[in-house]
């Protein structure tokens, strides 16, 4: 796994008084290559079956090239092997949609919205209950049922 270690700030303890001491502060140290699912497994939240499932379903939204971008790309696609080897870099991209779009469905339209949000958008996944407007702590089992329905659907056991 790619490491790439930054400090961030948790939180303020007291306010700033000018010529009083200065507020103390509480940091940690993050792994910005780390995504959300990465987190859940590594911690013993997801099994070997589920990481996969998400880790597929996130080749497939890269492969077919569905996140936003800002200007045209200019690289080329390398995939070697795998389900689209003999395909153009268009139908390359073309079956990596369809199996996105195929996962998402198996998924159910309930369980998509924190499955994308958590596995594509890379949202931890206390940021996608808030934009869900979910209770605490409920994304995980929803993102566990989704996970499950999307391993079913990549054939992983």
């Amino acid at each position: 796994m790619q490491r790439e270690l930054a400090e961030r700030e948790l939180t303020s303890e007291g306010p700033r008084r000018s010529g009083g001491p200065s507020a103390r502060r509480r940091s940690v140290t993050v792994n910005l290559a780390e995504s959300p699912l990465t987190w859940l497994h590594a911690r013993g939240h997801l099994s070997d079956r589920l990481f996969d499932a998400g880790e597929r379903l996130r080749a497939d939204y890269e492969k077919a090239q569905l996140s936003p971008s800002v200007t045209m790309r200019w690289d080329p696609v390398r995939i070697k092997g795998g389900p689209d080897a003999g395909l153009s870099p268009t139908e390359r991209q073309l079956a990596a949609k369809e199996r996105f779009d195929g996962a998402l469905a198996a998924a159910g339209s309930g369980l998509s919205d924190v499955l994308w949000r958590v596995v594509c958008a890379c949202e931890s996944l206390p940021d996608a209950e808030r934009a869900l407007h979910w209770p605490a702590r409920s994304g995980k089992l929803v993102l566990r049922l989704a996970l499950e329905r999307v391993a079913d659907f990549y054939r992983i056991g």
